[in-house]
């Protein structure tokens, strides 16, 4: 399901309110060019700046506009756990396909704090959850060890956003994980499965044919090792 090229969009803003049409249109680009999906109002789209009626009506947009042309992924993520719940459950109602659950920021918590938080949420709806690992802007990691956890006790939880920016990392997740679980590299240097970026220097049928072509070489190399 998470494997190739997606888009974290921005939330284009106009007299104070969200700018549709603007949404609207980077939603056509990027379907145009093929993405394979879409991330409505995560880090990128200012989730935590938004108010509640400004993160559903950049979701209803996002799944009307997409049209089931391309995955929808909602940012849902929250470091105050009801907040999460509540937020995840609102996007499954509008429709979007994942939720995308950042590590609680500011607070801190420990390893099992980060269990409790995202099985809590887990436990609530039947969404694919992918996690967001970036421990660079909300001060907490989420370890190996605690993914995997994880991956065994809730069965959908089945992706993460790594973006630690360690090779290391990414090689340890792999190690522990299922085969099943999709890791998604935050960092556009070093992929893996797929990529998740704001970034759009390059025109985006090229990085979605990139990407594609990449993933492509990746699983070749595999198959010829076993």
């Amino acid at each position: 399901m998470f494997r190739g090229t997606f888009t974290a969009l921005v939330t284009p803003f106009r007299d104070r309110g969200i700018d549709v049409a603007a949404f609207e249109q980077l939603i056509e680009t990027q379907v145009a060019a093929g993405i394979t999906g879409i991330v409505a109002i995560g880090t990128t789209g200012e989730s935590p700046a938004l108010s509640h009626e400004e993160r559903e009506q950049a979701i209803r947009v996002a799944v009307a506009k997409a049209n089931k042309r391309c995955l929808v992924l909602a940012g849902t993520g929250s470091n105050a756990t009801q907040h999460a719940i509540a937020d995840t459950k609102l996007a499954e109602k509008l429709g979007v396909d994942a939720a995308l659950l950042v590590a609680p920021y500011y607070n801190k918590p420990s390893q099992e704090g980060l269990f409790r938080h995202f099985k809590a949420i887990a436990d609530t709806t039947s969404l694919p959850i992918m996690l967001y690992n970036i421990p660079g802007r909300c001060s907490v990691d989420i370890v190996p060890e605690t993914v995997a956890r994880l991956a065994n006790e809730c069965r959908n939880i089945v992706s993460i956003k790594e973006a630690s920016g360690s090779v290391e990392r990414v090689n340890e997740l792999r190690r522990q994980l299922p085969d099943a679980f999709t890791i998604l590299s935050g960092d556009d240097s070093l992929g893996w499965r797929g990529a998740m970026s704001p970034e759009v220097r390059l025109p985006l049928c090229e990085m979605s044919e990139a990407n594609t072509a990449r993933l492509r070489k990746t699983l070749e190399d595999f198959e010829s090792k076993r």
